[in-house]
C-alpha cells in the first residue's frame, strides 16, 4: 500500500505525503546504491547510527559543508528520508517521478515559510522522516553557528524528536564551487534524539530554546566527527 495522505483535503499538501508501491520500491534500490557508493568511495566510518528511529515520525538534522551531504547521510537508515526540493525539479513528468521517488517534495521558491513548513509538518504527522539542514545553507569552517529555527519549529508543532549528525570530511570530498568528488574518509556521528519540550505549540521562545540545545548538539558532533577523520 501507498502511504496515506493527511486527510486535511488540501491537495497540494495530500500530494507531498502520498507515494505509490513502485516509488517506495525504486526509492530502496536506489538508496542502496547510494549508500552502497558512499561507503566504498569515501570509507564511510558512522557511529550511534543505533539513534536513528526505526519507527515514527523525526527530523533528521545534519550540519552542512558541502553537496555531498545530502547522499551521504541516506546511508544512516533503510527508511525513505524526504526533502525539500525546488518546485522546478516537478516541471516534467519524468523528472517528478524520479525526484519524488528519492523522497522529495516540491516547495515554490519564493512562498512564504509557513508555506514550507506545513508541508513539513505534513510529511512528519504522516509518520515519516524528515531531513532538513538546521543551517539552512552550505557553511565553511569549524563553528557551528547562525541556525534557521525551522526544525525546532516544526518538531515542536509535531512533537517529534531531532536527530542531530556531525558529519566530518565532506568539505573536502567536494568543497563550495567544487566539480570534483574526492576519495576523501567521511564520518558521520548520530547524537542521541532531542525532544522537545511538553507543549511547546507555535512558542517561539521554545523553538529558540529548542534550536539552541540542537546547535550545542551538532557543535560537539561535527567536533567529533572531524576529529574521527583526522585519526
Amino acid at each position: 500500500m501507498g502511504e496515506q495522505g493527511t486527510g486535511d483535503g488540501d491537495p497540494a499538501v495530500d500530494g507531498v505525503v502520498s507515494a505509490t508501491r513502485l516509488q517506495l520500491v525504486a526509492y530502496g534500490v536506489v538508496r542502496a546504491v547510494v549508500a552502497g557508493l558512499c561507503r566504498i568511495w569515501f570509507r564511510l566510518e558512522i557511529i550511534g547510527a543505533d539513534h536513528v528511529p526505526g519507527t515514527g515520525a523525526f527530523v533528521l538534522a545534519p550540519v552542512h559543508r558541502s553537496n555531498v551531504d545530502t547522499p551521504v547521510v541516506s546511508a544512516l537508515t533503510r527508511r525513505r528520508l524526504r526533502f525539500m526540493g525546488k518546485a522546478e525539479l516537478w516541471r516534467y513528468p519524468a523528472t517528478a517521478w524520479f525526484f519524488s521517488t528519492l523522497g522529495g517534495f516540491p516547495v515554490e521558491r519564493g512562498t512564504a515559510d509557513r508555506e514550507a513548513l506545513r508541508r513539513c509538518e505534513a510529511v512528519l504527522r504522516n509518520g515519516e522522516a524528515l531531513v532538513i539542514f538546521p543551517e539552512g545553507t552550505r557553511r565553511r569552517g569549524p563553528v557551528v553557528d547562525e541556525m534557521a529555527a525551522g526544525a525546532a519549529f516544526v518538531a515542536n508543532r509535531t512533537g517529534v524528536p531531532i536527530v542531530p549528525v556531525g558529519i566530518g570530511g565532506t568539505d573536502r570530498a567536494q568543497g563550495p564551487g567544487g566539480r570534483m568528488v574526492w576519495p576523501t574518509k567521511v564520518v558521520l556521528v548520530v547524537g542521541e534524539p532531542i525532544w522537545p519540550e511538553p507543549d511547546a505549540g507555535r512558542s517561539r521562545k521554545a523553538a529558540q530554546r529548542l534550536n539552541e540545545r540542537l546547535r550545542e548538539a551538532l557543535q560537539v558532533l561535527y567536533d567529533e566527527a572531524e576529529a574521527r577523520v583526522r585519526r
